[in-house]
């Protein structure tokens, strides 16, 4: 599989990648604390690539990634829709309390995009990490 990283790890602004370009989606409130990206040639229920989640150090915008396996996935709810993330570990710092602070404020400020800027309110929550094998979380 190959993952593209849209947004690098301590990056303020989420990316959507369009054609060949990354375009701003929007600002966050709080700096994403891994890279993030998707899978290419995936399809997600809420029509956009699978949602990935690259745990270690900062990854270049458009850094396309060739893996096997993830080792785990972020159970998320976006705009009332399954949206998960896959987890992939390339070493690094891993934080279960961190991490579950960050997706749920992450959550309640999607909530609020929705409100403000969308004009509609959203269902939009976080549901947990849940880890492949139990053992990959020894070493984050």
């Amino acid at each position: 599989m190959k993952v593209v990283i849209e947004t690098p790890k301590y990056s303020f602004f989420k990316y959507n990648k369009q054609g060949s370009c990354f375009v701003k989606e929007f600002l966050s409130p709080i700096p994403t604390i891994f890279n993030y990206g998707f899978i290419k040639g995936s399809l997600a229920d809420d029509g956009m690539e699978k949602d990935v989640v690259v745990i270690g150090p900062r990854v270049p915008q458009g850094t396309v990634l060739d893996i096997d396996e993830f080792h785990g996935v972020v159970k998320f709810v976006d705009d009332s829709l399954e949206d998960n993330k896959q987890i992939l570990c390339m070493g690094g710092f891993y934080s279960k309390p961190i991490f579950y602070f960050y997706f749920h404020l992450y959550a309640t400020f999607k909530i609020l995009y929705y409100l403000i800027l969308k004009r509609k309110i959203s269902n939009c929550r976080f549901n947990g990490i849940e880890w492949h094998r139990q053992n990959n979380t020894s070493s984050f």
